[in-house]
C-alpha cells in the first residue's frame, strides 16, 4: 500500500519552500547546477546543511566529483532562472550573471543569500542523494526569496509575524 507519486506531490505542495540552484565545479573546467527545493540548516555550531539531488540529473555527478557545491537562494523576480536550471541542459550558466568563489563555486548574481559547503556524507533517499555539508562561507543581500507554492512561484510577505524566529523551549 502505497502513496500514489502524483497525489503525494500534490499534497506537499501545500508546503511552501524556497528555491535555490545548487551549484559546483564541473572538471576539467566549468561549472554546473540545477534548481533544488529540498534544502535546509541541519545545524549551526558545527554549521550545517543539507541538499537533496535527483540522482538522475547532470549536476549529480558533478558534486560527487567536488565534494563541494554552492546554494544561491533566488531572489524574487529570479523564476526565469528556477525554470531554466530545472531543464536538461548543459549550458545553464550560458548568459547567466555570475561570479565564482574562491574555490571556484558558480554564485549568481541577484540571489537573495549564499552558501558554500563542503560534503561530509552522502546518503540514499529513494531517488535523491542526501548530501550532508560543512557550511565553508555565507552570505546574504537584501532581495526577498523567492518562493514556490502550490505549483507557482511567490513571494514572502515580511510584513506579518514575528521579527524574531520561534525557539523550542
Amino acid at each position: 500500500m502505497g502513496v500514489d507519486p502524483l497525489h503525494l506531490r500534490q499534497v506537499l505542495s501545500r508546503y511552501p519552500t524556497g528555491v535555490t540552484i545548487v551549484g559546483t565545479r564541473h572538471l576539467p573546467s566549468g561549472v554546473c547546477g540545477l534548481t533544488v527545493n529540498a534544502f535546509t540548516s541541519v545545524s549551526l555550531e558545527p554549521p550545517m546543511v543539507l541538499v537533496c539531488v535527483d540522482r538522475s540529473s547532470n549536476t549529480h555527478g558533478c558534486i560527487e566529483a567536488a565534494g563541494e557545491f554552492s546554494v544561491s537562494v533566488l531572489a524574487l523576480g529570479q523564476s526565469d532562472l528556477a525554470v531554466r536550471f530545472a531543464q536538461k541542459r548543459d549550458d545553464k550558466f550560458d548568459g547567466v550573471g555570475h561570479r565564482l568563489s574562491a574555490d571556484g563555486l558558480p554564485l549568481l548574481d541577484g540571489a537573495s543569500a549564499w552558501v558554500e559547503a563542503r560534503v561530509e556524507a552522502a546518503f540514499d533517499g529513494g531517488d535523491h542523494t542526501v548530501f550532508l555539508a560543512h557550511v565553508l562561507r555565507a552570505e546574504q543581500a537584501d532581495e526577498p526569496p523567492l518562493v514556490f507554492h502550490r505549483g507557482s512561484y511567490s513571494r514572502v510577505d515580511g510584513a506579518a509575524g514575528s521579527a524574531e524566529p520561534a525557539r523550542e523551549r
